[in-house]
């Protein structure tokens, strides 16, 4: 096997820390993204080819696919990123990051543009959905070393773009074959008619994963909750301090987060026997959210009030349960999945994302270090399984145990809440074990 280590391309844009002024920080990520664009498109004429050879193809552009082109690339291996979308898909509202998720960031390079951005979150209050404190906590006291901290979505992958070299993410690239050469390249046809063969594919590609449906996986399974959520914002600073604030009910519990000085993530989840219709009319579902939390506090109603259209969406709650000798493997001779494609969770632990990003550096040390052996497929492959080994014992727990989180928090008995409000959350909960799985070090790449 050809050694694909040619260093990486120097970047086409300066890097300079990021200013704590929050529209000093906007200007900034403009830039960013316009440079991105300008150098990151390949023009159709350049793709309009018989079949193009590629090393290491990594299938979409969201957080897996980013943090893993990157870590590839700091570790000196080229990649091509395919994004089905024409741009970045830099929608949605925010994802909670803690500590393992700011320690993959520092390792790749990246952690110091985001921190100055987002407020660091303290600790956390729960409350029933009469306003009545049921317990609070600081993250300090449990464990000094946590760092939790609400991203922007957008901002997080903007930032993990801007680090990529020129011309490394091709947009406009959907799957829409897959096909197992025997000599085990894999060629992907694209839904404009282009060709690629690939001699190591990496799914990156998602809860509706097309990489990991042929590979065998079964659809995510739906949870039981759909969720409302939304990206408030305040243009002259948002009035709320630096925790998470949590509001359980029956069947119903909301929560909102200060994420920077001008915005607020919140979410209203609720127990459904169904996804139910698709509906993007942003009116509809702020009147359907806040339906549902009518006699809440009004802080909560005041900020989904304050939340633009465009930032507020209704998802089901999904994951998939991998379990041994029954679901396939992460990787299936030179393919393998990554974050949401391999292992969707529900998000009542917040490890999704830094799941993703966990998945990322260990796949990309792994990968790197077979490639660079010049040892052949045999040793690529070897590479593949043993990150699908090492990473199956931490994800399938975290899994199970975010879906049993979401179901005890999600209980609609008037009987059983009470004693879960009065008791169990007052008397019997201990953050600090809760808090035990952000202890992962992804170590230096």
């Amino acid at each position: 096997m050809a050694a694909s280590t040619t260093t990486t391309a120097s970047l086409a844009f300066s890097k300079p820390l990021l200013p704590s002024s929050s529209s000093h920080a906007n200007l900034f990520f403009q830039l960013r993204t316009q440079s991105y664009k300008q150098y990151h498109h390949r023009s159709k004429s350049e793709i309009k080819c018989q079949v193009r050879k590629e090393d290491v193809v990594i299938v979409g552009a969201g957080i897996a696919g980013l943090a893993t082109a990157l870590s590839l690339h700091r570790l000196g291996v080229k990649s091509l990123v395919l994004e089905q979308a024409h741009s970045l898909r830099t929608g949605g509202t925010s994802l909670t990051l803690f500590k393992n998720g700011w320690r993959v960031l520092d390792a790749i390079g990246v952690a110091h543009y985001l921190r100055p951005n987002f407020l660091e979150i303290q600790g956390m209050a729960v409350k029933s959905e009469d306003g009545r404190e049921l317990r609070s906590f600081t993250f300090k006291q449990e464990d000094q070393s946590q760092e939790v901290r609400a991203v922007e979505r957008r901002v997080l992958l903007e930032t993990l773009a801007g680090e990529l070299p020129q011309d490394m993410i091709q947009f406009s690239s959907k799957l829409a074959r897959i096909e197992a050469n025997p000599d085990g390249e894999t060629l992907l046809e694209l839904a404009d008619g282009s060709k690629l063969l690939a001699k190591i594919v990496i799914g990156c590609d998602g809860i509706r994963s097309p990489i990991a449906k042929w590979m065998g996986f079964p659809e995510a399974n739906y949870a039981g909750h759909c969720a409302f959520r939304g990206l408030a914002s305040y243009s002259e600073g948002q009035p709320y301090g630096p925790r998470v604030n949590y509001i359980y009910g029956r069947g119903v519990r909301a929560g909102y987060v200060p994420v920077s000085s001008t915005k607020v993530y919140w979410f209203i989840c609720f127990n459904s026997s169904s996804p139910g219709p698709k509906i993007t009319d942003p009116t509809v579902l702020k009147k359907q959210a806040k339906e549902l939390v009518k006699n809440w506090p009004s802080e909560l109603l005041d900020i989904v009030d304050t939340t633009p259209d465009e930032t507020v969406s209704k998802t089901p709650l999904v994951d998939r349960w991998l379990w041994p000798a029954v679901t396939p493997p992460a990787s299936a001779g030179r393919v393998v999945l990554v974050g949401d494609a391999w292992h969707p969770m529900t998000p009542n632990l917040g490890q999704g994302a830094c799941c993703a990003l966990e998945d990322a550096v260990v796949l990309a040390k792994k990968l790197a270090g077979a490639i660079k052996s010049n040892e052949g497929y045999s040793s690529v492959e070897g590479a593949l399984r043993s990150y699908g080994s090492e990473r199956w014992p931490r994800v399938f727990p975290l899994t199970i145990r975010a879906y049993l989180v979401g179901s005890v928090l999600q209980w609609e008995n008037p009987l059983v809440c009470s004693v879960r409000n009065n008791i169990v959350i007052p008397k019997l909960v201990r953050l600090g074990p809760l808090l035990e799985h952000t202890n992962f070090t992804p170590g230096n790449l």
